[in-house]
């Protein structure tokens, strides 16, 4: 098992030992092994939507603990395939993606619908796919960041696709249509049998003010993640909180000092409590993102961003350039150390 404590140096006993005052366990629907028969059974998801998203649950180095590890590889688009793969290029091969989220024992792979569908009938039936539909891609100058479908979900159900990504720029001029697109998506999915994954990111350049960038700031992500929720999305994917008081600070918007004085303080667990307590207090897990390849410090980074993501109460991580901007074997090494603490007993919801 990995070193969890090692891992996290200074702020070990900090991230391990803290209780959460504001929003207390009892009052969150948790991750457990029975999760789709005790929650989502009782939704209006029909059985072949359970039936998918329990093959997620089943699957991987976690299977039958209620926690996800998913590996997402769509910066090829997203940002560029030169950003993305130039530190290792042999992730050009969609193969060779599948094989890193096998071999990392990974609940899922999510990709685009030209990766999955080029390796689909060699590779669906080792592992679930979660097809990403729509993406913002960054050729046309200028950029003008703006999320765009690049197929349907007929073609992620051919393919053998058990899930649907999608994202919405909140707070972009784009993101009213964005919303309405990614429901009706949604929709189809759930009709087909397939569940549904929503990158709930923030996108508006007034969202950073006096050097602070609130696009992650615990109160401004809740409420993305309350509006995804809105359209049924199974899962919730959200950068993981790193301040508060974006409401405060852009001077728009409608908050209550409760949620600063008494819900929240500027622990990382309590902020991401807050995260999940939008996401229908846990009846829709919440999964962070890994982030972007910083170098040396990727895995204690790794590590700690999943040990907040478990004890404030989440379903589990999306690691994806940490796992495949480095040498095979230590992607595989660190897609395994972030299941470690899903897997340790010790690390226990705060």
């Amino acid at each position: 098992m990995t070193d969890i404590q090692g891992l996290l140096g200074d702020e070990a006993k900090d991230l391990l030992t803290h209780t959460v005052r504001g929003i207390p366990r009892e009052d969150l629907v948790l991750p457990g092994r029975d999760f789709v028969d005790r929650v989502v059974a009782a939704t209006d998801r029909s059985p072949r939507v359970l039936r998918s998203l329990q093959s997620l649950f089943d699957h991987g180095r976690l299977a039958g603990t209620g926690y996800v590890s998913i590996l997402p590889v769509d910066q090829g688009i997203e940002h560029s395939a030169a950003s993305a793969f130039a530190a290792n290029p042999r992730y050009l091969d969609p193969a060779n993606i599948v094989e890193l989220a096998v071999e990392g024992g990974c609940n899922a792979v999510a990709s685009t619908l030209g990766v999955l569908g080029a390796v689909s009938r060699r590779h669906a039936h080792r592992i679930p796919f979660i097809v990403k539909l729509n993406h913002n891609e960054l050729l046309t100058h200028p950029n003008h960041y703006d999320q765009i479908m690049f197929g349907d979900v007929e073609q992620c159900f051919d393919l053998g696709a058990v899930g649907v990504g999608a994202t919405v720029y909140f707070g972009s001029q784009q993101s009213d249509r964005q919303l309405q697109e990614v429901s009706e998506v949604f929709a189809r999915a759930h009709q087909l049998g397939m569940f549904t994954v929503l990158w709930c990111y923030l996108r508006n350049s007034a969202f950073k003010k006096d050097g602070v960038d609130y696009s992650a700031s615990a109160d401004l992500t809740g409420q993305a993640n309350h509006l995804g929720v809105t359209i049924e999305a199974d899962i919730v994917k959200q950068k993981q909180a790193e301040n508060n008081g974006g409401y405060r600070a852009l001077g728009f918007g409608r908050t209550d000092d409760l949620l600063y004085d008494r819900l929240t303080t500027d622990h990382p667990i309590d902020l991401t409590r807050w995260q999940v307590a939008n996401c229908y207090m846990g009846r829709v897990g919440l999964i962070n993102s890994g982030g972007a390849s910083g170098g040396q410090g990727d895995l204690a980074q790794a590590v700690r961003t999943a040990v907040i993501n478990k004890r404030a109460g989440g379903t589990g991580l999306i690691t994806g350039r940490k796992a495949f901007q480095r040498p095979t074997g230590e992607g595989i090494d660190l897609l395994h150390a972030v299941q470690d603490v899903y897997l340790d007993d010790s690390v226990t919801i705060a």
